[in-house]
């Protein structure tokens, strides 16, 4: 069982829901990162993505690729983001650390220095699980065993347009959870349907027998305890972005610290 598996058991055996924030690595100093980590976990958080900055986020809004081209003008790669991960592996051994971000990153890694070089080196940083927005899941299936024999998770997005077919080629490679887009279109756009959301989640459990993250519009405690209510997970990225954007460096811990804990209270 994957550390994301296991934690994801844990909170259903206690009838809780996972709290699951972003952050763009490297953002909005190149080196708060691990920092940064341990105060999501500190405000309750069960899982964190970390974004790997990429110059071309398709599926990001503009909160997130303004945070992508600081972390990029910073020097911040996935060579950067995996030394992160293994600087958060220090003090906590039991986080679950999701990398989300793009192929070419990836593939470019894996061409400098061997066709598995990102796993492997993914495993021995410490990361469990891997979301790369631009991947097939059909595509994905050697992927997806590379990792499973490391005890890392892919984890793949589902969205409003998704259909019938696409959720069941997910459901055969994906594993951890997978990502529910509660909106079409980029992060940070457009207002939440929580009954849009609930229509669509039995719909995707059909076919996916993984726990389902709901993000994309989870702004405050009031939404993500309503998504809650029919999710299995709450996932917060831009909102936490856009507190952190200006912030003096002594502030950005506690003030996500702190988001996050009103988010944790209202879910429990």
């Amino acid at each position: 069982m994957s550390r994301i598996q296991g934690v994801m058991s844990a909170l259903l055996a206690q009838g809780r829901k996972a709290l699951i924030p972003y952050v763009t690595a490297g953002f909005p100093y190149a080196d708060i990162t691990p920092k940064l980590m341990h105060g999501m976990v500190a405000g309750g958080a069960d899982v964190i993505e970390l974004g790997v900055p990429f110059s071309d986020p398709s599926a990001d809004g503009p909160v997130i690729q303004k945070a992508g081209d600081k972390a990029l003008a910073a020097g911040i790669g996935l060579v950067q983001v995996l030394e992160m991960v293994r600087i958060f592996r220090q003090q906590d051994q039991t986080t679950p650390v999701v990398l989300m971000g793009y192929a070419n990153p990836v593939e470019a890694y894996n061409f400098k220095r061997g066709t598995q070089a990102f796993v492997n080196d993914a495993a021995d940083a410490g990361v469990d699980g891997v979301l790369i927005v631009d991947y097939p899941p059909e595509d994905c299936v050697a992927f997806a065993a590379q990792l499973r024999e490391k005890g890392m998770d892919l984890i793949f997005l589902l969205a409003p347009t998704s259909t019938s077919e696409r959720m069941a080629q997910v459901a055969q490679v994906a594993s951890g959870y997978v990502y529910y887009v509660s909106l079409k279109g980029v992060t940070g756009s457009g207002a939440l349907d929580l009954g849009a959301v609930e229509a669509m989640l039995p719909r995707i459990r059909e076919h996916v027998s993984v726990p389902v993250g709901v993000g994309f519009g989870i702004r405050d405690a009031a939404t993500a305890k309503a998504i809650s209510r029919v999710a299995d997970a709450v996932v917060i990225g831009s909102r936490i972005i856009q507190l952190i954007d200006g912030q003096p460096r002594e502030l950005v811990v506690p003030v996500v610290r702190d988001f996050l804990q009103g988010i944790r209270e209202a879910l429990d």
